[in-house]
Parts: structure tokens; C-alpha cells; sequence
């Protein structure tokens, strides 16, 4: 079992900035990748920000030069700085791990955390 804990969300003013964290913790032995994902009211799922083990990083289109994601492999966290927010990327913002478990391959979502831009 994985279990993913996210903080750091919140309310903020267009042009603010938030930065997201999630650990992971349980029996893991490694990582393949974590990222991050998030759904607006009446929407889908999207990607936002994923990160390899190795650092390979990949954006959305939309929050190219805004975001940046980076991890600590050493306490297993990932972490989402969000600069120059826009009132739409208010959504609830999920985190995302692939890891190798002592049971094999595993793909674990967080809870979520709610994002709100606005004035």
C-alpha cells in the first residue's frame, strides 16, 4: 500500500503563486515517476506536471514557463511551484505516483487539494 499526502493549496489572488507538496510514503522501493494532475467542476482529469526518477520533467501546454515541478528523492516528495496563477487553473489538484512496491508495479493517486484563483 502507497499512500500520498498533498498539502500547499489555497486560496490566491491572479499572478500569485502556491507551491504544491505530496509525500509518499508505505512500502516503497523506488519510484518511477510522480506528478501531478488536476480537475476543474465538470471537467476531466488533465496533466499538469509529471517527473521520472532520472528527472525528466513534461508540462502542459498551458502552465509551460509558470510551473515547475521537482522532487526529493530521499524523502520521496514531489513538489508543484505554481508562479503566475491564472484564474483558470483553479481546479483540485491531485498527485500521481508509479512506484515498484514489494508487491510489483503500482499506480497511487492523493486526495487532493482544492486551488482557487480569484480576486
Amino acid at each position: 500500500q502507497v499512500q500520498l499526502v498533498e498539502s500547499g493549496g489555497g486560496l490566491v489572488q491572479p499572478g500569485g503563486s502556491l507551491r504544491l507538496s505530496c509525500a509518499a510514503s508505505g512500502s516503497i522501493f523506488s519510484i518511477y515517476a510522480m506528478g501531478w494532475y488536476f480537475q476543474a467542476p465538470g471537467k476531466q482529469r488533465e496533466l499538469v506536471a509529471t517527473i521520472t526518477g532520472t528527472g525528466s520533467t513534461n508540462y502542459a501546454d498551458s502552465v509551460k514557463g509558470r510551473f515547475t515541478i521537482s522532487r526529493d528523492n530521499a524523502k520521496n516528495t514531489v513538489y508543484l511551484q505554481m508562479n503566475s496563477l491564472k484564474p483558470e487553473d483553479t481546479a483540485v489538484y491531485y498527485c500521481n505516483a508509479d512506484v515498484r512496491t514489494v508487491r510489483g508495479r503500482l499506480n497511487s493517486w492523493g486526495q487532493g487539494t482544492q486551488v482557487t484563483v480569484s480576486s
